[in-house]
This record gives structure tokens, sequence and C-alpha cells, in this order.
């Protein structure tokens, strides 16, 4: 997918994490293609230098940034509301923003980092949005999952990880995967025409490796390492977000990845997730915890 393949009126696009990665290089192409791009980030220098970079390159539409630190729904809720303020209207939202192996932390929320970050922050910032999604033609929510949710489980009874802490990043990207799921059901059943869909970029090289092991990042960085068959670019692995965001003939609930290598790179097609992704009883469970946990309910009925 490229700029190129933008069409039609301009249009209002949100990209969490967009100052670097996989969120920079989708916030990009849509910014290229005419569509006005709001940079949503925790560190809003990283951001306007971001935007800066954008707006020098081949660009047509426009691109504004706003702080979210999805570690703290007080902040969430606030980029909502400037969001809201902003675009009577919105027709993408890209929850792209998340968080890799790092320290056992509890945010000011006192939910635990990870699934804060990938998924309790995006559920919010997706329900605080919605009526302006809704109200934006063909609009659509894309989140980005990872090839880890496979090794991902959901432990209700211990959701904070408290006693189980190996494994937390997994279990935030099959989260992302039964939220999109079970939007898309619950849309579906409102008679919306909005649609949720579902992304992974393989194995991309990005600033979301600085947080693992020095090992790990040996024999995965670089043109040179170990494993650099396998790896491809921030601007390849976004591509299968794009074709989620972009390509007229994807359906909601479909979930894009690259084609080659055990999905870990080449061009973006539509894949599978897990068998555990696809359970309907925990994807509803998850949802009506998520509810809960965050305060934020969504306006949809049917």
């Amino acid at each position: 997918m490229n700029s190129s393949q933008i069409s039609g009126a301009r249009r209002t696009a949100v990209v969490t994490g967009a100052n670097t990665g996989i969120g920079y290089e989708t916030a990009r192409v849509l910014a290229e293609g005419g569509a006005t791009v709001i940079l949503a980030c925790r560190d809003a220098e990283k951001a306007k230098r971001a935007a800066g970079r954008i707006r020098a390159g081949n660009t047509r539409g426009s691109v504004h940034v706003v702080e979210v630190d999805l570690a703290s729904l007080a902040s969430v809720r606030a980029a909502a509301d400037e969001i809201r303020s902003a675009a009577p209207s919105l027709h993408l939202l890209v929850n792209n923003a998340g968080v890799m192996d790092i320290p056992y932390q509890r945010t000011v929320d006192g939910f635990e980092l990870t699934l804060a970050t990938n998924h309790l922050a995006h559920f919010a910032l997706t329900g605080l949005l919605l009526d302006r999604l809704l109200e934006g033609e063909g609009s659509r929510v894309v989140t980005v999952s990872s090839l880890a949710h496979r090794r991902g489980r959901i432990d209700f009874d211990d959701l904070q990880s408290e006693r189980r802490y190996d494994g937390v990043y997994a279990q935030s990207k099959l989260a992302n995967l039964l939220f999109t799921y079970e939007l898309q059901r619950r849309l579906a059943a409102a008679g919306a025409s909005m649609i949720a869909l579902a992304a992974h970029p393989g194995n991309a090289r990005t600033e979301l490796w600085r947080t693992a092991s020095g090992i790990e990042r040996a024999v995965t960085q670089g043109r040179l390492s170990l494993l650099a068959f396998w790896m491809q670019s921030a601007e390849a692995g976004a591509q299968p977000t794009l074709r989620a965001a972009l390509d007229p003939a994807a359906r909601g609930g479909e979930y894009y990845g690259p084609a080659s290598f055990f999905e870990c790179r080449g061009r973006p097609v539509r894949v599978e997730s897990s068998p555990a992704s696809h359970d309907p009883h925990v994807q509803r469970r998850l949802w009506e915890v998520s509810e809960q946990l965050t305060g934020v309910s969504y306006p949809l009925r049917g």
C-alpha cells in the first residue's frame, strides 16, 4: 500500500506511537496520500520532530500532534477530548503504540504497564472516539498485534501478572486480537458501517526492540545480524497495517501480516490468528473486564 492508493475526500486519521517505527511509516504514507493525520504520542517533542520530517516530504495532507501517555487513563481521556475538539469526524484510528520486554511496573491507575499500554489504553481511546468514528464514512479501527500473540493466554485470575510476569507481552498482543474481533462483532450487530481489523508487522526493525536483551538485539538488529534474512524494515513492516487501513476490499474482522517466512517478512496478505484469539467467550469476558477497569463503555446497541 502506498500514498497513491488513498483516494476521495480528505480523511482524518489518528495513529498512536507515530513518532517512530511502524507508526511513523503509517502516518507518513497516510499524510502523503492527502489525509489529515494526528500523531498521538507520549513524547510531544519527538512527535513534533517526526511531524516536521513528514511535512518535509512529498506530503499532500496535514500533520498534527496530540500528546498522550497510554500509561495514564487521565491522559487518554484528555487526548480524546483534544482530538474530538479538533476533528468533527474521524475515518481511521490506528492503535499502534506498544511496549515490550520491560521490567514489571504499575501505572498510575494501578495496572501492569504492558497490558495497560498495549491493550487497556487503546480499548479506552477507541471507545472515547467511537462516536466520531461512527460519523466518518467508511471508517476503520486497525489494531496492531504481533506474532507473539500465538504464545499468549489470558489469565483472568492474574490479569495484572502479579504471580506470573513471563509472557505478559504475548498476553497483551492476544488481547489486541480478542478486542478487534469482539469490536467487529458488536459493530456488525449494531448495523454500523465502520469496521475493525488487525495487523502485525512480522519481524520489523523498530525501536520496540530497544528494551530487549543484548543477545536478542545482536541476533535481530542490523543488516549483518544472525537473523537479518528473517527481518524487514519498519517501512515494510507498516505495509500490513496500511493494507488493513486502506484496502477497499478489506472486510471487518480480517487480520493482515507478511506473506513469507512464517509471516516474518514479505508483502501484506490476509493471515490467520491463533485459535485462542477466536474464542467468543474470552472475547466477551475480556471486553467486560476492560470496561470495568477503564470505566469506558461503547455507545453501541444491537
